[in-house]
């Protein structure tokens, strides 16, 4: 498959709206609304597309008719424990027809060195801790589990 990996721009608001209902395309805890999973990358997309959201950047795949096959957003801040420049990877979506075609990792391969450009010395991520697809992508590429977040709905 050939395809080209650039900066999105609001031509492609449509279409990587589009594609965000499958991050919860995976076995989303019962406690939680697999919208929910979405919805807010939803809006902070919108918010990059309007021009709204200066430290968030978004990357597209798109194919040779200009079809988006993969997002990737990720806004700079710093980390979490250090405080050091960094980015985190906000969003990672690729249409179902287009995975395991390489095209999840080079959009992390961009998103990162994109991110160094832009002074970061690091990257983090949130993923679903059964969401095996996703995790497995992510290990593959270097990324390590180091935090564990937990959740008890009341």
């Amino acid at each position: 498959m050939t395809y080209l990996i650039r900066t999105a721009a609001p031509v492609h608001q449509q279409q990587v709206l589009a594609l965000l209902p499958a991050l919860s395309d995976f076995n989303v805890p019962e406690y939680r609304n697999p919208d929910h999973t979405w919805q807010g990358d939803a809006k902070l997309l919108k918010n990059f597309f309007a021009g709204t959201a200066p430290k968030t950047y978004a990357l597209v795949a798109i194919d040779e008719n200009s079809v988006v096959l993969g997002v990737a957003a990720y806004t700079m801040r710093e980390e979490l424990l250090s405080g050091e420049p960094s980015a985190h990877l906000e969003v990672l979506a690729v249409s179902g027809e287009s995975r395991r075609q390489g095209i999840g990792q080079a959009l992390i391969d961009a998103t990162e060195s994109a991110a160094k450009s832009r002074g970061a010395g690091s990257i983090t991520l949130h993923v679903f801790s059964n969401n095996t697809r996703a995790r497995g992508l992510y290990r593959a590429t270097g990324y390590d589990e180091e935090l564990l977040r937990c959740y008890k709905p009341l």
